[in-house]
């Protein structure tokens, strides 16, 4: 076991709530106890905590996404707050040392952002990941983790998605074709 990290991804307004943009409703909002508690129990080891949360612009007609989903996670709007308690959980810890918060613009935590090489700095190895959706930026995130030489875990009680079928399948990806370790 080598040097550990959260990614905490996409865990907001627009895609937990149920008036959020492009939601998942009830499976994002029913994981939100446990991918609460595992934040904070990083956070309070120490172990590096990062906050990946997707940014788009108001009516940017170069973005892919912009052609595939409702505009969601709009700069300055509540549809880019973390939801619920992770909302305070994070503000609680904001400022320590071991918690960073980056946007992101794609799919993957890892494209577009500073994410690897802030892990290779501190040496780490393993990533941990939660949050939404297991089978769009959760999948994408686990794939360059996977890609990029990381050992990769996620946790089955702590990822959700809007798609019942697609999360089941991203999970079985996650463990066949990527070598990840699924915990609960």
């Amino acid at each position: 076991m080598g040097k550990k990290a959260l990614i905490n991804i996409d865990y907001t307004f627009d895609f937990v709530a149920d008036k959020g943009a492009l939601t998942c409703g009830k499976p994002g909002q029913d994981i939100e106890k446990a991918l609460v508690g595992i934040t904070k129990k990083f956070i309070e080891n120490g172990d590096y905590t990062v906050f990946a949360i997707d940014l788009h612009e108001e009516e940017d007609r170069f973005h892919p996404e912009t052609n595939l989903f409702p505009a969601h996670n709009i700069s300055g709007t509540m549809g880019r707050d973390l939801y619920g308690m992770l909302k305070e959980e994070y503000e609680a810890n904001k400022n320590r040392k071991n918690v960073h918060y980056i946007d992101k613009t794609r799919y993957s935590a890892f494209a577009g952002t500073e994410l690897d090489i802030r892990l290779r700095e501190r040496d780490i190895t393993d990533v941990h990941l939660v949050g939404v959706c297991t089978d769009i930026c959760i999948l994408h995130t686990a794939i360059d983790a996977y890609n990029l030489g990381y050992n990769i875990f996620v946790y089955e009680n702590a990822v959700a998605s809007f798609n019942a079928e697609g999360h089941e399948w991203a999970l079985g990806h996650f463990k066949g074709s990527l070598g990840a370790t699924i915990l609960s």
